[in-house]
């Protein structure tokens, strides 16, 4: 008997991960007999796109809603609900394999659960084809080492694990790529952002999130000049403004991370006491709506968890 279709997919404004885990665990998934459709939750980044051109893979279609098409979904990279499908709360959940923390998730049934601490979810994802004795196809196993080096910064982030490292090495010879080279190709790529404006790069990578009745948003752009980032800071500003206003955010946070020095500046914008928050969470000083930090280059990891205890 045919299994009833299912959709995996990551979260919403989808990095590199998102995506390539969902299509990592959905070629998992039906090698293993289940019925399921890699989806993606919004439009590849530039540097997505890098990874899907120099693999030959074709980008999943992009859904917002099941809309019905089905009952049942699996979920990667993401839990919570703010960060997925806008008719979650609809639908019956029947797998997650993650890398965050878990918050605002339940089911009404029980279901796969796997969490890990590592620094990518197509590491987890490694590990588990070779758990199931599945072999990893070379196009497939090339664009999960970018995930992981997309989500580690090539090995430099903090949530850098020595299983994100022994997974890049394998996956990179599977794939017949040099990563190190390859890897700062590909982060470079993500790095353009003249041709977009200052309204799609703060929606480009950001993720909502509850903190103790406190809504905050933080977004994430990679660049190799700071400087020349921030000349576009009055724009950034007023986006900013505009959505914390339409969204009803306490709190909005922009990490312009310089990929080569591994440091961040912050453009921090929103209610007066959330911004003494986060200058006490992150040991800095918020000035003309900016922050230094220097050695951030992970929302998950050195952002999140002080943030989420302060609040």
């Amino acid at each position: 008997m045919t299994k009833e279709k299912e959709l995996v997919f990551g979260h919403k404004n989808p990095d590199t991960d998102a995506v390539v885990a969902a299509i990592a665990y959905s070629h998992l998934q039906n090698e293993r007999g289940f019925n399921t459709e890699a989806v993606a939750l919004g439009e590849p980044n530039d540097e997505t796109k890098f990874v899907f051109d120099k693999f030959n893979y074709k980008f999943p279609r992009v859904i917002s809603a099941a809309n019905g098409e089905v009952k049942s979904v699996m979920l990667v990279d993401h839990n919570e609900q703010q960060q997925s499908l806008d008719d979650i709360a609809d639908l019956n959940v029947t797998h997650v394999v993650d890398h965050h923390r878990i918050a605002n998730f339940e089911t009404a049934n029980p279901l796969y659960y796997r969490a890990e601490p590592l620094g990518c979810t197509s590491t987890i994802l490694w590990k588990m084809y070779a758990e199931q004795e599945i072999e990893i196809p070379a196009n497939l196993a090339g664009m999960m080492a970018s995930a992981i080096i997309s989500d580690t910064l090539l090995l430099k982030s903090p949530t850098t694990t020595d299983q994100d490292k022994a997974a890049v090495e394998s996956l990179a010879m599977t794939a017949g790529i040099d990563y190190e080279s390859y890897g700062l190709d590909m982060l470079k790529a993500g790095t353009n952002l003249d041709s977009k404006s200052t309204k799609e790069l703060i929606d480009m990578d950001a993720k909502s999130f509850d903190m103790n009745g406190n809504s905050v948003r933080i977004a994430q752009v990679n660049t190799v000049d700071v400087p020349e980032t921030l000349k576009r800071e009055a724009e950034f500003t007023a986006d900013i403004n505009a959505e914390n206003k339409a969204e009803g955010y306490n709190l909005f946070v922009l990490l312009i991370t310089n990929i080569l020095t591994s440091d961040t500046t912050g453009l921090i914008l929103g209610d007066e006491n959330a911004v003494s928050v986060f200058e006490n969470a992150l040991n800095t000083k918020v000035e003309d709506n900016k922050a230094s930090l220097p050695g951030v280059v992970s929302r998950k990891k050195q952002i999140v968890p002080p943030l989420n205890e302060k609040f």
